[in-house]
């Protein structure tokens, strides 16, 4: 009797024992507001994170990142916690992971050290070569999602007086990449840097800065293939979206750019290096107060070519170079070693098409097409263009070098150095 009421204690005790560790949540388990489980969501509270915008919680992202990316669960995803302020360092997330698709969920703000002392930096040669705030490489199927009112501060305010390299956020050696619903603001360089990537697709992006921010490029891509770019305002101190070297089928849509300097592609060609940009598609852009609108810009002395690029649906509003390829590009920082110089070679830029480009110029020269005097631009073409001055009574003009194409429709203004239809 005694043995069977010691066995029936045991036997309560362990169910007592089983039941309390079943209701204790896992340690990479979230419930939702219905209390359902949600084991497949990482959070960063859950690994110590405070997100009182002072308290460093880059070691709880690490640890939770390296939760989300080694999970077998199917499409886990890193949360960040809405009504909580996030201040990391410098983080380089790696891939690839285990599952098919990785989801980072930021519903929280996050924010850059304010001290340039914080990001250790190496200074050479006269600048600041610096650890991106967030870089994401050799991932696939990764999704990064926002929600509305929730900003990536890179608090660039401290950094725009220095000579610096540092960009917000990468997407470095990567496939099948979606960016949404971000807002990022204030980088100390460049915000969104796209590279050796293929098959992006950002959409509903936020970008902002101050006009004066120096080289605070909006989104830069590079050696990069099938990337999109839709939906979104950008608006900064240099341009809105650059497109650089080694870059094909690019699709650009529905995109508000200003302040900045427009969409360019390029600068391509520097110091005699060889270029391969072609099939970028822009349209549906307006364009408020930059200093360029569509731009092509190469190096005298450069190789290769930028081809099969097409403008079109392009509103300006008191640009200053609404249409512009410039071949003999030289930075300011470079101008006594390249200017006038003989090109020897050039970038060759050919069929370009510029189709339904309205607006208005605040420059007395509309369109310019300043061609290298070795190899001309081909395959250039105008149609539907009317882009009056922003002043009233004054009439816009055009220059040409070195350029030859078709114009058709109504061309205001006239492009003499092209065949008209």
């Amino acid at each position: 009797m005694e043995a069977s009421s010691n066995l029936f204690v045991i036997i309560i005790m362990l169910l007592f024992l089983v039941g309390s560790v079943q209701s204790r949540p896992l340690p990479d388990q979230t419930l939702d507001d219905q209390g359902h489980d949600t084991t497949h969501v990482f959070s960063l509270l859950n690994y110590g994170a405070v997100g009182d915008g002072v308290t460093d919680d880059t070691q709880a992202f690490k640890e939770a990142w390296n939760q989300v990316c080694n999970s077998s669960l199917p499409s886990p995803v890193l949360h960040v916690p809405s009504g909580k302020t996030f201040l990391l360092h410098p983080l380089d997330l790696e891939g690839p992971c285990r599952s098919a698709n990785v989801t980072v969920q930021i519903m929280g703000n996050m924010v850059a050290p304010s001290d340039p002392s914080e990001w250790q930096c190496d200074y050479l040669e006269g600048s600041y070569n610096c650890p991106a705030f967030l870089t994401f490489q050799h991932m696939n199927n990764l999704y990064i999602t926002g929600s509305e009112g929730i900003t990536i501060d890179g608090q660039g305010h401290n950094w725009w007086d220095l000579s610096c390299h540092q960009t917000t956020l990468i997407i470095r050696q990567s496939s099948n990449v979606h960016l949404r619903n971000l807002n990022i603001m204030d980088g100390p360089n460049m915000h969104i840097f796209i590279q050796a990537s293929s098959w992006i697709y950002a959409s509903n992006i936020t970008i902002s800065a101050p006009k004066s921010s120096p080289n605070t490029d909006g989104i830069h891509i590079q050696y990069s293939q099938n990337v999109f770019v839709s939906d979104s305002i950008i608006g900064t101190g240099d341009d809105c979206i650059s497109i650089g070297d080694a870059t094909s089928f690019i699709n650009i849509s529905r995109i508000s750019c200003g302040p900045g300097h427009g969409i360019s592609i390029g600068s391509l060609g520097r110091g005699g290096s060889t270029a391969a940009v072609e099939n970028v598609h822009v349209s549906d852009v307006e364009f408020s107060g930059t200093s360029n609108g569509v731009r092509i810009k190469t190096w005298q002395g450069g190789k290769g070519y930028a081809r099969n690029i097409m403008f079109e649906k392009i509103q300006f509003y008191d640009v200053v170079y609404p249409i512009i390829i410039d071949q003999h590009y030289c930075d300011r920082h470079f101008k006594d070693s390249c200017q006038n110089s003989d090109e020897g070679s050039a970038v060759k830029v050919s069929n370009v098409t510029y189709n339904q480009v309205y607006g208005t110029s605040d420059r007395p020269t509309a369109i310019k097409f300043d061609c290298s005097e070795t190899v001309p631009c081909t395959d250039i073409v105008v149609n539907n263009i009317n882009i009056p001055s922003t002043r009233r009574g004054r009439k816009t003009s055009s220059y040409c070098q070195n350029v030859y194409g078709s114009a058709h429709g109504l061309v205001i203004p006239r492009v003499p150095c092209l065949q008209y239809a």
